[in-house]
């Protein structure tokens, strides 16, 4: 089967950190997640990213709490595929928590963790960085993966930096990878993670040459992967077409969109890359080829 042959998987990140004020579409109240789960699923996206409407709460008020939008999404499909992000708790046990909780009373076949440290920050009064480290130790690694072992979950890898990819390859080499593992490739935009004002970034750029770089380093491995722009549209760079003559997949949504020109809505992403993948020629996956493709346990 030819690249073009293969079935895109499109996953909609749908809110993430971004508030209203950033862009007012950003959903965060359980009705609202829910109503955009609902239409990026039934525009073809077969994985939902989302955080829940207080990223500080954790263990059962965060699993509580993400079942109010994720009951009724699920009775409606049953099938979804889906994973809540991190909490703010002290540790990789808490921050992972509610997933297991979770687990317990909804379908839910991913995880997302973030196998590596990277600078987060925006620009200080002067030009000059400011802000701090998102730490996650190989400690934290060792057990976050295991965690993916021992519930059947595959891992969704949140890859900002190439020292994450080069731990990710070395449990892939060690065949400790758990099944159904996702690499998403986060470039960092003009304006990263938390920016209003362009210059303080994190990652490769989404270059051509980033992206080359990064699938070098997976050569032969055979991992799925996907592309996203963080502070940036990923759209209107030459990454989103590669990845997909390439055989990647797209990452695309509210969560990572930042543009001081326009506010797109989940629907405006999702209706962008259902438009490239037609024009590259590429169908876009089922959920079944979706899990089949991840290789999800």
């Amino acid at each position: 089967m030819s690249v073009f042959d293969s079935p895109v998987i499109l996953e909609a990140a749908i809110n993430g950190m971004t508030s209203k004020e950033k862009n007012p579409n950003s959903p965060h109240t359980p009705e609202e997640i829910e109503k955009d789960a609902l239409l990026a699923y039934e525009l073809g996206a077969t994985i939902v990213h989302a955080h829940n409407s207080d990223i500080q709460l954790s263990g059962r008020e965060a699993a509580d709490d993400y079942a109010l939008a994720w009951h009724p999404i699920l009775e409606a499909r049953p099938d979804a595929l889906w994973y809540p992000t991190l909490t703010g708790a002290a540790d990789m046990a808490g921050k992972l928590e509610h997933v297991e909780l979770l687990a317990q009373d909804l379908s839910l076949r991913m995880c997302a963790f973030d196998p590596g440290s990277t600078n987060i920050g925006l620009p200080g009064a002067d030009g000059l960085p400011e802000g701090g480290v998102y730490g996650v130790s190989y400690d934290d690694c060792r057990y976050a993966f295991a965690f993916c072992e021992r519930l059947q979950m595959g891992p969704a890898l949140g890859i900002y930096e190439p020292n994450s990819l080069r731990t990710t390859l070395t449990y892939h080499r060690a065949g400790r990878l758990p099944a159904g593992t996702m690499l998403k490739f986060y470039f960092g935009g003009d304006y990263g993670l938390m920016a209003t004002e362009p210059g303080v970034t994190f990652g490769l750029m989404p270059t051509e040459y980033g992206l080359l770089a990064y699938l070098d380093m997976i050569e032969g491995t055979n991992l799925p992967w996907s592309v996203s722009v963080w502070g940036g549209a990923l759209m209107e760079t030459p990454i989103a077409r590669l990845a997909l003559e390439r055989g990647g997949h797209l990452h695309i949504g509210v969560e990572e969109f930042y543009s001081p020109n326009r506010s797109p809505s989940n629907e405006d992403l999702m209706r962008e890359a259902v438009e490239l993948c037609a024009k590259v020629g590429r169908p876009i996956a089922t959920t079944a080829q979706t899990a089949e493709i991840l290789r999800l346990p």
